[in-house]
């Protein structure tokens, strides 16, 4: 049976979500790779690999016409910190950093993702919408293992600044009709800060996170050309 939602364009996974949510990723995450490394032609879901030298993998269901769709949908993104990197922080670089940091930082990034989707979306030619309709893709966004190796906490001001001189996170996207709820298509990929003394930074104003911008577009030129050269 084929994996669906049943709001597709009204779900959306809460900033403060439970531990559980995360397990399932991971393990979808980790269930995509096995079914990549064994080579199988589909997987549990109906979804079939695609050559991708762009993104580490990438799945679609067969049958799915894309062209169709001409219009975009973007759930609120699902942001999920790296396995103890508050406790690896507070204890082992003797940080201070608090739950209400860690929060604030996730919706920043939620905030900064879709902000740069829609606007690279629209530029492709593309109508990001909150209503479901024949031509309507919906985008399910979850941003995991996020990793900032170095955050400055500054308490004095009215505004903290979160920058790492180091960093990385991995996206997971999946695609679905938002008509019928049906999932047609997945890819995960991993990206990190290339460039030495670069920084990615997470601040209140999104305008000043340069290297997160950057990361974030490279994902959605990526889904861009993806349905430009095959789809449309």
């Amino acid at each position: 049976m084929r994996a669906s939602i049943d709001h597709p364009i009204r779900l959306a996974t809460p900033g403060a979500a439970t531990a559980s949510v995360t397990i399932a990723l991971a393990l979808m995450v980790c269930a995509t790779a096995v079914h990549a490394e064994e080579g199988g032609s589909a997987t549990v879901d109906g979804l079939v690999p695609v050559d991708s030298s762009r993104v580490a993998m990438a799945y679609i269901d067969p049958e799915a016409d894309f062209s169709v769709f001409q219009r975009v949908a973007i759930l609120d993104p699902y942001v999920a910190f790296r396995s103890n990197w508050q406790r690896d922080q507070n204890r082992t670089r003797r940080r201070n950093i608090r739950s209400s940091d860690m929060e604030r930082i996730r919706r920043d990034v939620a905030s900064l993702f879709k902000q740069v989707f829609t606007e690279r979306l629209e530029a492709g030619g593309f109508q990001v919408v909150e209503t479901a309709a024949y031509d309507v893709l919906v985008l399910r966004p979850a941003i995991i293992d996020l990793d900032i190796t170095a955050p400055d906490v500054r308490s004095g001001g009215r505004s903290q600044t979160f920058a790492a001189s180091s960093g990385a996170a991995t996206l997971l996207l999946e695609l679905f009709d938002s008509v019928t709820g049906d999932i047609i298509g997945r890819a995960v990929d991993r990206q990190a800060v290339r460039q030495a003394g670069s920084q990615l930074s997470f601040t209140n104003t999104v305008t000043n996170t340069a290297e997160g911008r950057r990361m974030f577009r490279r994902w959605a030129d990526t889904l861009l050309n993806f349905l430009n050269q095959h789809y449309r």
